[in-house]
């Protein structure tokens, strides 16, 4: 096949890079923010579970636009929707920096999300139409750094922001660029062209369904450890009609002619596949950039710039990495880059499973860098492979589906994760606790010090006895916490190996040029 020409692909640089950087935007400010929560939510005066909801306003508006993107693209074009979710991303990060209670903050963050979705699904329809034949090997390396890199440097800017300046700035970053986006897109991307006529027979009953199928699923996700799942009666009503509503929009979808997400799309072997593995590698991404940072913030008291420098190397390495996968997918299968990348982001997992107590940064270097060096692997040859295997006309219908499988791995793998440091706490708090008998000798005299510390200050031998037993129940509790983050570092371990046996179902695809008005 003959490569695009030089000319367009270098004319073609400039607005898929100006594009990138809005993606690159729209996925870093989930994890910027989510570093710094209690010093919002300090700032804001909010209660201890109200704070959680400025994240999670956010990610349910952001996964009910992804899916709907490829339908508002073909009915406003690429260049107006780009434009105007640039445009809304920027203003509503203002109205967060000037958010006056936390009421105020939730409500302009589930804005800032549901205006902002449509810049990341945008940017993979756009890499098919931007670059041609073999160099969909580069934007695929390119959409897969950012993907990945983009939530690995949240908690280290988030952090480093936090501490110098204050929270506010969190936000007051996106404008500048925000307004530079919204400005260049109208007159450098111009792929294909606007279809009101959409909006006069688009399918409004598969929106309603699929926005409440999955703004409640969302909620379950990130709402359901907190409140103990199904004992929680809100919990339970909301899966119940996510549930009836998530059947009811795959029947919609499937017996409408024009629906709105193309599930017919999941026909083709290599797209349900890809979706699998975007799913995955959604859980591997988003589950560890919550538990590196909750782990080292409550077990290790770290602040959020040292938490934020601890995790540094994982992008570091995920840069890294790319010259390396594009040089190799010009030569080498690119599924079989893919099993290599699923299967040393698996062995990072293992690698985390000897979590002690103490890790600092120097005991997750090298975690972090295998966690680092495969995304890229991992990420790019889904989009190629997956994306790439779909005819034109179905691409922008189905692109949305793929994004959101990414987004929502990461919600159900951070919900698991979180079920499972509760269980798995617990668990192993009590098993720990029944070895602390008076038969235990080690344990006994650590008591019998403690109290005697305690007990040569003014007070009552009793006084010092109790504050013996409370320390030693505060290192029972940290021992069994750090056990739960091993477990549950196992669990997406175990994720990954699937995945890899997975890719082989995968066919080989030849990258063929876009039509002009498809992505």
């Amino acid at each position: 096949m003959s490569e695009q020409p030089t000319g367009d692909w270098i004319r073609s640089l400039f607005p898929f890079a100006v594009m990138c950087f809005g993606m690159f935007m729209a996925l870093l400010d989930i994890q910027i923010v989510a570093s710094s929560l209690q010093h919002i939510g300090g700032g804001l005066s909010a209660a201890q579970d109200e704070i959680s909801w400025v994240q999670t306003a956010y990610l349910i508006a952001e996964i009910i636009v992804i899916p709907l993107s490829g339908w508002l693209t073909r009915v406003f074009s690429t260049r107006w929707l780009f434009t105007v979710s640039a445009a809304g991303f920027t203003a509503t990060s203002m109205l967060c920096a000037f958010a006056w209670n936390i009421d105020s903050m939730i409500l302009f963050r589930a804005l800032q999300g549901f205006l902002g979705a449509s810049m990341i699904p945008t940017v993979f329809t756009s890499s098919f139409h931007y670059f041609q034949g073999p160099r969909q090997v580069y934007s695929a390396a390119v959409i897969g750094t950012i993907a990945s890199v983009a939530p690995a440097l949240g908690p280290v800017i988030g952090g480093w922001i936090t501490d110098t300046l204050n929270w506010h700035w969190l936000f007051y970053i996106n404008v500048a660029p925000g307004l530079a986006i919204t400005l260049l897109i109208p007159f450098l991307v111009d792929i294909d062209k606007p279809d009101l006529r959409l909006l006069k027979d688009a399918d409004y009953p598969g929106i309603a369904l699929l926005a409440v199928f999955l703004g409640t699923l969302e909620y379950v996700l990130e709402e359901g450890t907190r409140w103990n799942w199904f004992d929680d009666t809100t919990i339970k009503t909301c899966a119940y009609i996510s549930g009836a509503s998530g059947l009811l929009f795959v029947a919609r979808s499937l017996t409408f002619e024009r629906p709105v997400v193309d599930l017919r799309a999941l026909t083709y072997r290599n797209f349900s596949v890809g979706c699998f593995l975007s799913f995955v590698t959604g859980i591997g991404i988003f589950a560890t950039i919550y538990l590196t940072p909750l782990f080292l913030s409550y077990v290790r008291g770290f602040s959020p710039s040292q938490t934020g420098l601890a995790v540094f190397s994982t992008g570091v390495a995920s840069l890294v990495s790319v010259p390396a996968y594009i040089i190799l997918a010009r030569k080498i299968d690119t599924r079989w880059l893919m099993m290599l990348g699923m299967a040393t982001f698996g062995l990072s997992m293992w690698s985390y499973s000897f979590i002690t107590h103490d890790w600092g940064a120097d005991q997750l270097l090298i975690p972090q860098i295998l966690r680092g060096l495969p995304q890229v692997f991992a990420v790019a040859p889904s989009v190629h492979l997956g994306l790439g295997s779909l005819p034109p006309e179905r691409l922008k219908y189905a692109s949305g589906l793929f994004n959101m499988m990414r987004n929502l791995g990461g919600a159900v793998g951070i919900a698991i994760c979180g079920a499972i440091l509760n269980a798995r706490t617990n668990f192993h708090f009590v098993e720990i606790a029944s070895h602390l008998t008076s038969a235990n000798g080690p344990m006994q005299r650590l008591l019998d010090c403690i109290a005697q510390r305690y007990g040569a200050l003014p007070g009552s031998v009793a006084e010092g006895h109790a504050a013996a037993l409370k320390e030693l129940w505060k290192l029972a509790y940290r021992e069994a916490s750090t056990l739960a983050y091993a477990d549950a570092f196992r669990a997406i371990m175990l994720a990954f190996v699937i995945a890899t046996l997975l890719v082989p179902l995968l066919r080989n695809v030849t990258p063929k040029p876009a039509p002009p008005d498809a992505h």
